[in-house]
């Protein structure tokens, strides 16, 4: 009795279920196939929902939003439609879409294309202007993604371009060399300067475990003193301490030759920026030491372990990324301002920071980003000139930008992304995240 009822209540159920609904048959047979393809397409939309290229995405456009609200609350017009919003609305969107559509307008002119302009110089001028503001912007960002790469948070670019600057701005004044010579000089300088800057906190982190952060910090303001000492200096501005804060004008054999002409600021420095992008994405993705660089940055222990000299690795990835940001400075020195000044480096080497976030610390992301930073700055000028537009709204987008970029988890809950499943594997260059020994081992079993 027992067995006839088991037997009778288990086998007429899927039966019954075929007959009653015949695309059963279709779950049952194939059913690892049509049903596994809902399942795909759903994991391949959270994964690109949850990508690290969406949330940069979302990032920017969250800080657009951000400082349109600004650029409306700063507008008079915008103010006084305001106050009859709900009698007459009209005249309120019709403000809103004038203020923001010339604030825009103007940004996108003094950074792309100038339709505006009379002449066709004028009219290109914007687009070489954006080129020119992200050369060093993506050379000092491509050596801060490689200390992110490494486990390492350099926050020394700012005196690591100083000392770039001093050295390439010596070579360019007190030597007399032959054109092609002088100015490979003046580069090499530059980077050596940069470099040793940066290898003193690497050193010190590798072999008594001082932090980095507090190190090049510390060396920055050292080296802001310490170009306001050479700027005194006969050798740099030819009268002494009488004399004015700036160097003398760099020989001509020094200079960046002109990529577009004398109407241009665009140097060959760009290409240089370029050829630096493709030698650091083959370092870190194609070469054995840049395995070691990312290995490192991954899990310290298990590349110790491995047989990886961990401060070795420590010392050389300070002085890359240090001899990447002395590199940078040759952009104003040799290129745009061909002089130095206390003001020389301005605040590249902590937008470098943020050109590194944004990008997240990858070749092609970082020039982008550079692109995008340089776009900012050379639109910046024209958005001021927008009725009722502050430049300080570039600067507040920028930090808009920093804020979200440097917070994953704060765009995924406004837009409701899903988490993302695996570990980036290194490309979060936050100090938090590299480098965790529990939550790197995962991550590097995946890859």
């Amino acid at each position: 009795m027992s067995t006839s009822t088991t037997g009778s209540g288990t086998e007429p159920t899927p039966t019954d279920q075929s007959e009653d609904r015949p695309e059963g048959r279709t779950k049952r047979g194939p059913s690892g196939q049509s049903g596994s393809r809902p399942a795909g397409q759903t994991a391949v939309l959270r994964q690109v929902a949850s990508s690290p290229a969406v949330v940069g995405l979302l990032a920017v456009l969250t800080a657009l939003i951000l400082s349109s609200i600004l650029i409306l609350a700063a507008d008079s017009e915008v103010r006084y439609t305001a106050t009859y919003l709900f009698n007459r609305p009209g005249d309120f969107l019709h403000a809103t879409a004038s203020t923001l559509s010339e604030a825009y307008s103007s940004l996108l002119r003094g950074a792309i294309f100038d339709w505006r302009a009379t002449t066709g110089v004028r009219m290109i001028r914007p687009i070489t202007d954006t080129l020119t503001n992200a050369t060093p912007l993506i050379i000092a960002g491509l050596g801060m993604a490689v200390a992110f790469r490494a486990g390492l948070f350099n926050i020394g670019g700012q005196g690591q371009m100083i000392l770039g600057a001093i050295t390439a701005c010596y070579a360019g004044i007190a030597w007399n060399l032959p054109p092609v010579a002088h100015l490979l000089v003046a580069v090499i300088g530059a980077a050596l300067g940069g470099l040793v800057w940066g290898g003193i906190a690497g050193v010190l982190k590798a072999r008594t475990g001082a932090n980095e952060v507090i190190v090049t910090i510390m060396l920055n303001s050292i080296a802001a003193h310490l170009l306001s000492q050479v700027l005194s200096l006969k050798a740099f501005n030819g009268e002494g301490e009488t004399g004015n804060r700036k160097s003398l004008t760099v020989a001509d054999t020094a200079q960046y030759p002109s990529l577009a002409g004398d109407s241009f600021r665009l140097h060959t420095g760009f290409l240089l920026a370029l050829l630096v992008a493709v030698a650091v994405w083959w370092l870190m993705e194609r070469s054995r030491l840049g395995f070691q660089l990312r290995a490192t940055g991954l899990n310290a222990d298990a590349a110790r372990t491995a047989g990886m000299s961990v401060p070795w690795v420590t010392s050389l990835v300070m002085m890359i990324s240090g001899a990447l940001c002395g590199l940078a400075a040759t952009a104003p020195v040799l290129g745009t301002q061909k002089s130095m000044d206390e003001s020389v480096v301005g605040t590249i080497g902590f937008d470098a920071i943020t050109v590194a976030l944004l990008g997240r610390s990858r070749p092609v992301g970082t020039v982008l980003a550079g692109l995008l930073f340089g776009a900012l700055r050379a639109g910046g000028t024209a958005m001021q000139a927008a009725p009722g537009t502050h430049i300080k709204i570039v600067l507040v987008l920028q930090s808009t930008i920093v804020l979200f970029i440097a917070a994953p988890p704060l765009i995924r809950a406004i837009f409701r992304l899903p988490e993302r499943r695996e570990s980036p594997g290194g490309t979060d260059p936050s100090p938090a995240s590299v480098p965790a020994t529990a939550p790197a081992a995962p991550a590097a079993k995946e890859a």
